[in-house]
């Protein structure tokens, strides 16, 4: 007898085993398949409940998440006035600049200040530097 014939046969002798198995298996799962048929829509319904409630979680919570989002939304409206607040004081540089190398009365002004250049007759008072700051010793700086 050739060989696949053997395995054949083998097999077919083993099918009414096979087959009592697969009964007693399928009697011992038909209480739980009872029950999932039974559940089905409050599994589907628990399940939908689980998935939105992750999903809520992940939209807000997230690396992109809401939380994260606002938190950069602040820092762009931070960064985003603090660049026109720069922006102006460089239009005010930019002014000055432009003044001292064009105006004549302003350069004269800046020479009278920062220089004390003064006109025939005039009289430059100039005050005194303040005197340092003194921070009194404690006891335990002294220690």
């Amino acid at each position: 007898m050739p060989r696949a014939q053997r395995g054949l046969s083998a097999l077919v002798d083993c099918a009414p085993q096979a087959e009592v198995f697969g009964q007693r298996i399928k009697q011992r799962l038909r209480p739980a398949s009872t029950w999932l048929y039974a559940s089905r829509r409050r599994l589907a319904t628990v399940g939908v409940a689980a998935v939105t409630v992750w999903l809520f979680l992940h939209v807000m919570f997230g690396a992109n998440g809401m939380v994260v989002y606002r938190q950069k939304r602040a820092d762009y409206q931070t960064l985003r006035h603090e660049i026109d607040e720069l922006q102006k004081e460089n239009n005010h540089y930019t002014g000055q600049i432009k003044a001292l190398q064009t105006d004549p009365k302003t350069i004269e002004k800046e020479a009278r200040e920062q220089l004390h250049y003064a006109r025939p007759g005039e009289v430059v008072y100039v005050a005194p530097a303040p005197p340092p700051v003194q921070i009194p010793a404690t006891n335990a700086a002294q220690k």
